[in-house]
């Protein structure tokens, strides 16, 4: 079979199309027949050795597929590696059968940023009818969810983050109350506070790191919560001194959906609920680009120079 393989730590580069065994499932493993590949920017960090969890070479990347069981079924799932292929192996409590009317692209943008966001606004940050909440990244696969679910789920106002115009534009048409730039993040605090009418925000979805973790923490209103789940820009914020979060009595809440995996009902529900708003309608995933497995690289270009907006999928057939 054809698959991505990374042998070596790097950028884009790395990633090269080689001709593999196809995998056979063991006890409890399910083979899939992938139709098409889901692109995180954690596979990003993978590729380079960046990310939490260490990485052996060699290695096939990719954490979420859909496509077809041996018995016919059409599920996606999550998979430990290896969805960069033709073929690859899941865990039977780690596939869900797709429901009509729910395309193989929005289903690829459940499994990870649509659980993602679910926990961060359900799991994490506990949100409550009526407060604010701001999403960095507004206009990325999980940023596009969150916006939308957090609007659904009553919110009292969504304030985005995005880089450009068009981005921004997307984020306000997809629920946000307001959308502003991150950059410059030595301001970010107090145009955060601007955004939300002159208030400290109750809840902020961070994923990038660096000054804009710093500014969102800042921004935060008593009891306020900062969820991070991403360091996109390659950096860490400053360090959290305890009384400066006993002041105001803030919380920073870090989340990792591989913790999800251990627990099924955590995914189970979140995935359930999911499908049940994209098949009425209610929630839309975005496409953000379908590329050809000879294209992986460019794909990894793409995602990492913040020109893709919602889900990136990988076609191992092309």
């Amino acid at each position: 079979m054809r698959a991505v393989q990374v042998s070596e730590f790097g950028g884009p580069e790395v990633l090269k199309v080689v001709e593999l065994p196809k995998p056979v499932p063991a006890d409890g493993q399910l083979l899939v027949k992938v139709d098409r590949a889901g692109i995180n920017y954690a596979d990003t960090h993978q590729a380079e050795n960046s990310y939490l969890a260490q990485q052996k070479l060699p290695f096939i990347p990719g954490g979420e597929i859909v496509g077809r069981t041996e018995d016919g079924r059409r599920v996606v799932a999550l998979s430990a590696g290896g969805g960069y292929a033709e073929y690859a192996l899941t865990h039977e409590h780690l596939a869900f059968e797709v429901p009509d009317g729910v395309s193989d692209a929005a289903a690829l943008a459940l499994i990870v940023q649509g659980t993602t966001a679910w926990h961060l606004l359900r799991t994490s940050s506990h949100m409550q009818v009526g407060e604010s909440v701001v999403v960095i990244s507004a206009a990325g696969g999980v940023g596009t969810l969150a916006v939308q679910l957090a609007k659904l789920w009553g919110a009292g106002r969504v304030i985005g983050t995005a880089s450009s115009d068009g981005k921004r534009g997307l984020a306000v048409d997809l629920g946000a109350d307001v959308a502003i730039d991150a950059d410059p993040a030595d301001t970010l605090a107090e145009r955060l506070i601007e955004a939300n009418d002159g208030k400290r925000v109750d809840i902020v979805l961070e994923m990038t790191g660096g000054g804009v973790f710093d500014a969102s923490l800042s921004a935060l209103d008593s009891f306020g919560r900062l969820v991070a789940y991403g360091a996109a820009s390659r950096t860490m914020g400053t360090p959290v001194a305890p009384n400066k979060l006993m002041a105001h009595s803030k919380s920073v809440i870090g989340f990792w959906l591989q913790d999800c995996f251990r627990r099924p009902a955590m995914m189970r529900d979140a995935m359930s609920e999911l499908f049940g708003l994209v098949a009425t309608n209610k929630l839309k995933p975005l496409l953000g680009g379908d590329y050809a497995l000879t294209d992986v690289a460019q794909a990894h270009v793409d995602i990492r120079s913040r020109k893709t907006v919602g889900k990136l999928v990988l076609d191992p057939s092309k």
